[in-house]
């Protein structure tokens, strides 16, 4: 039986601009983690290789102590790691790869940026590679694996970064096709693929393991490495997904109708808050009340989340009359403010967004003065 472990798009050295510095040293340090995580996974279930499926790396320009790093979390694992060049790390005349081929370490890497069988556990385990040398192919350079001769006894196993073809969103095939149909035309038993982030069989026998360590908000399942065992050639594989993650990178639209206690159930939930980048879309409406405490609760979240982001286009404020009386105005004042009320809840109006500011500030303003802070 054969077993190995499948993982890509570790990304080392992804620089996370769009972050705090102290997010952006966080998340950069995690990819290191999550590496020595999968050395760890693959050693302690006895996996005869760890193929990685392109993009270990985020560019051909990684700093020397990154590269350092990655093989010091790899080093756990005593197998062998058979390493492909994806399309950030691509096996160009001067790479991350030939870098790499300088250094002593005490991993056991195979640098596979050769369309030619890499052979393993005495021959009873052949991988077949399909790097890249340059960022995008417009040819399948996975065709060679149909006619690769190995030995009737070898499982065969594919290894690919690219777009499987007529199974992904049209946006990602833009290039290094590779076809669906890939695995049985090549009589593989495997074929292990990089370049979509997320976890998931494409094709029969065609799995992408995606990224160990999440690094945007994901529409599919990133965070994760395949385990498959392989009892014979031409026997379908066992494939189990292992999460890897630390962080969670979440996505979540909150509809708000008067009251934001659909927003504190969902926030409640959360089981590692610390550790959760949130992406948070509201829409609905509140009145000034609610307006005020939903301010004050995503503070206080702000201060427990790793990161929130938000998105509150849709939700609007409709002053209802406690609100209004709670602007204890009277004369021209009351007035302004009921036009400012007219003009906030009329959506034809092009000057909606700021009555609604200037509502909601002369709300808060007002309850301010009133609780004696002023």
């Amino acid at each position: 039986m054969i077993r190995i472990l499948h993982t890509a798009d570790w990304q080392i050295g992804k620089p996370f601009g769009t972050f705090e510095p102290e997010q952006r040293y966080r998340l950069r340090d995690e990819r290191f983690s999550a590496v020595a995580r999968i050395a760890a996974l693959a050693e302690d279930r006895g996996c005869d290789a760890v193929l990685v499926a392109g993009d270990a790396f985020d560019s051909n320009d990684v700093l020397d102590r990154d590269i350092h790093r990655t093989l010091d979390a790899m080093a756990a694992y005593r197998g062998p790691w058979v390493m492909l060049p994806g399309n950030h790390d691509a096996a160009l005349s001067v790479s991350v790869w030939t870098r790499l081929r300088k250094l002593t370490t005490k991993a056991k890497m195979i640098i596979a940026d050769r369309p030619e069988p890499v052979v393993l556990k005495d021959g009873a385990l052949v991988i077949l590679p399909a790097p890249l040398t340059r960022r995008r192919e417009g040819a399948d350079l996975t065709e060679w694996f149909d006619h690769a001769e190995t030995s009737a006894n070898a499982v065969r196993v594919g290894l690919a970064h690219g777009a499987v073809l007529n199974r992904l969103p049209e946006k990602a095939e833009a290039g290094n096709p590779i076809a669906d149909d890939r695995a049985d035309r090549a009589r593989l038993d495997y074929l292990a693929l990089g370049d979509w982030h997320g976890f998931v069989e494409i094709a029969p026998r065609s799995v992408y393991a995606g990224t160990p360590e999440p690094d945007r908000y994901p529409a599919n399942a990133p965070g994760h490495v395949a385990i498959a065992e392989i009892d014979a050639p031409g026997v379908a594989p066992r494939i189990e997904r292992v999460r890897t993650a630390r962080f969670d990178w979440r996505s979540m639209d909150v509809r708000l109708d008067g009251e934001i206690g659909a927003l504190d159930d969902a926030l409640a939930a959360l089981a590692r808050p610390g550790e959760t980048l949130l992406d948070l879309t509201l829409s609905g409406s509140l009145s000034l009340r609610e307006r005020v405490r939903l301010d004050e609760t995503l503070a206080g979240w702000r201060a427990r989340l790793f990161d929130l982001r938000l998105s509150d286009e849709g939700l609007l404020d409709e002053p209802d009359e406690e609100d209004l009386d709670q602007i204890d105005v009277g004369g021209f004042v009351r007035v302004a403010i009921e036009r400012l009320r007219a003009k906030a809840a009329d959506p034809q109006d092009p000057e909606r967004a700021a009555a609604q500011l200037a509502l909601r500030m002369a709300y808060v303003e007002h309850r301010r003065l009133a609780s004696g802070n002023g």
